[in-house]
């Protein structure tokens, strides 16, 4: 059974969405203030991890960070309606998907399968500088590990098995998020950075070209 946490301070939501949860499938725990949060998430390893903004005790944000520092597991963050600055520093941070308060159960349960369906993609034979291992969720170029986030894996595997092609920033924002790519958002840019980041960092030559205005290509000597 798939394991979720909730943390949020707002007990009457956590007891409502756990049993909507529960009703479709999943096992969940809950805590209401970050530190606490964050050691249960370390300890119980959950299958994915609902982290609200604003907390007591240590905010979402600094949960998330300390997550991903021994880590990859899911985060989908609770944000407040229209606050752009906190799902950007999310994305910054390594979650892998937010959603707006208030939502629907409904939406949220969608959102939660589309991002574990995308943590099992499909392998294809691996060669040249760029290997990913879609069954473990590793990456490798020229050999040395790629520390992705689970976001970050996906969005470099959809490129990936499209190498050398043009991919627009929709494609990937719908095959590796279950959303179409809203106006301003710059969520799949935010990634395509970070990626590009962690491959410069181990070899210098150029990785994933930018196509103003179109999206992204990973180049043919990638893999």
């Amino acid at each position: 059974m798939t394991s979720v946490h909730i943390i949020d301070d707002d007990e009457a939501l956590c007891e409502l969405l756990g049993d909507y949860l529960r009703d479709n499938g999943f096992s969940v725990i809950a805590s209401h203030d970050g530190i606490t949060g964050l050691n249960v998430t370390l300890q119980e390893q959950p299958d994915l991890v609902l982290l609200d903004v604003m907390l007591p005790g240590q905010s979402g944000f600094e949960v998330l960070r300390a997550l991903r520092q021994e880590t990859h597991v899911p985060v989908l963050m609770l944000t407040a309606r229209g606050d752009e600055i906190d799902r950007v520093l999310g994305l910054e941070l390594g979650a892998d998907d937010y959603v707006a308060k208030p939502f629907s159960h409904r939406e949220l349960v969608a959102r939660i399968q589309a991002i574990l369906r995308r943590l099992q993609p499909q392998a294809k034979p691996q060669t040249g500088p760029l290997r990913m291992k879609p069954e473990s969720f590793e990456a490798y170029y020229f050999d040395e590990h790629l520390d992705l986030t689970a976001a970050e894996f996906r969005v470099l595997h959809i490129l990936f098995d499209r190498a050398g092609e043009l991919v627009d920033k929709d494609m990937i924002s719908r095959e590796a998020f279950g959303r179409r790519l809203q106006p301003f958002d710059r969520h799949i840019d935010i990634h395509i950075s970070h990626i590009r980041k962690k491959m410069t960092a181990i070899n210098a030559a150029p990785c994933i070209k930018t196509v103003r205005g179109s999206g992204y290509q990973l180049l043919a000597q990638s893999t």
